[in-house]
């Protein structure tokens, strides 16, 4: 079953718990990776369907079950009817618009936050939203494509190193939600460097592209904002809960991960007063040309302005006008008319006007 909406005002008169994928379909098929680990063994395949899945149920071991692509909502469908998860939190995974949060369910917990991250070239975000939901000795992943994101967490338990293969569910989770928001300082140290760039730019040679480069920007700056703030009270939460799928020790990672967070979102709020002053300063700069080109053509005005008045008086059509018969008149004019103009010009440079 394959249905995707764009957006979802698209969904107005369905009923609530309609499993219909809503957003971009980044991938048309659905990819499942199962990996299945514990202190002393580990197993990685990917499975065809979703009854795959179901004998891992059985086993004292934790399973990971990462869904890639989510144009069929039937195969999120059937994952929720076999482990019983609520419809509106299907709908919400099938939702790629969905708001960063936490809910707390008896039997599991469903985090969904976007995933940020920088592309390359000039400075862009690509975002990805990604699911969990987390069960005792089970944790499902839903994203929006198969990328390269989880794999660092996949060769941490390929190669067990840390603490990873002997902790539980939650701190599983823990590593894909650090993993996710650690990628944000990317992006940040990203736009520092764009920032830099479009400093010199705007003391060099600002142009009307630069305006368009610097709203760019500021655009993506707020979306990313916008994605991020909520992930504080996402990580807040995840401190606050009492569920017993938190383990006590795991606490002081997550408080690690909200840490990280509220640093991020104060990046957010810095570089987004430096966007502001960049464009305060680009606008003083294109002014301060203008003032400049103004003085120039106020320069030249004022030195033309006693000359054509002297041509004024001289071109009026009176028959009794002394210089017209004086055989010096026409070089005496151009005499005041240099030595006006010199004056000016002398009186100008005097006062640095010019």
């Amino acid at each position: 079953m394959t249905t995707s909406l764009k957006y979802a005002s698209e969904k107005k008169g369905l009923g609530p718990g309609s499993l219909i994928h809503v957003g971009n379909v980044h991938q048309a098929d659905t990819r499942i990776t199962l990996v299945d680990y514990g202190s002393s063994h580990h197993e990685v395949r990917t499975v065809a369907s979703v009854d795959d899945i179901l004998p891992y149920r059985e086993k004292k071991s934790l399973t990971w079950v990462i869904v890639e692509g989510l144009a069929d909502a039937g195969i999120i469908e059937t994952i929720g009817q076999h482990f019983d998860i609520h419809a509106l939190v299907l709908e919400d995974i099938l939702n790629t618009h969905q708001r960063p949060k936490l809910e707390e369910h008896h039997e599991y917990l469903f985090v969904v936050l976007k995933c940020l991250m920088p592309e390359r070239g000039d400075f862009a975000i690509l975002k990805e939203q990604v699911s969990l939901v987390v069960f005792e000795d089970f944790v499902f992943t839903f994203k929006e494509k198969a990328d390269t994101l989880l794999d660092p967490v996949l060769r941490r338990l390929e190669k067990n190193r840390g603490r990873i293969r002997s902790r539980g569910s939650d701190y599983l989770m823990y590593t894909v939600l650090d993993g996710i928001i650690d990628l944000n300082f990317d992006i940040m140290d990203q736009l520092e460097e764009t920032l830099i760039t479009v400093e010199d730019e705007i003391f060099s040679l600002p142009t009307p592209i630069l305006l368009e480069k610097i709203h760019a920007i500021k655009l993506e700056v707020i979306r990313m904002r916008r994605f991020i703030s909520p992930v504080r009270d996402l990580t807040a939460g995840l401190l606050r809960c009492e569920s017993g799928l938190i383990d006590p020790s795991t606490r002081i990672y997550l408080r690690d991960v909200h840490d990280h967070v509220l640093r991020i979102i104060e990046s957010i709020e810095t570089h987004r007063e430096i966007l502001s002053s960049l464009l305060e300063i680009y606008l003083s700069s294109i002014s301060g040309k203008l003032n400049e080109v103004m003085k120039v053509l106020t320069v030249f005005s004022s030195v033309f302005i006693p000359l054509t008045f002297i041509t004024g008086i001289y071109g009026m059509n009176f028959e009794w006008m002394p210089e017209l018969k004086w055989a010096w008149g026409y070089p005496a004019v151009w005499l005041v008319f240099i030595a006006t103009s010199g004056t000016l010009y002398l009186y100008f440079r005097r006062k640095g006007w010019t």
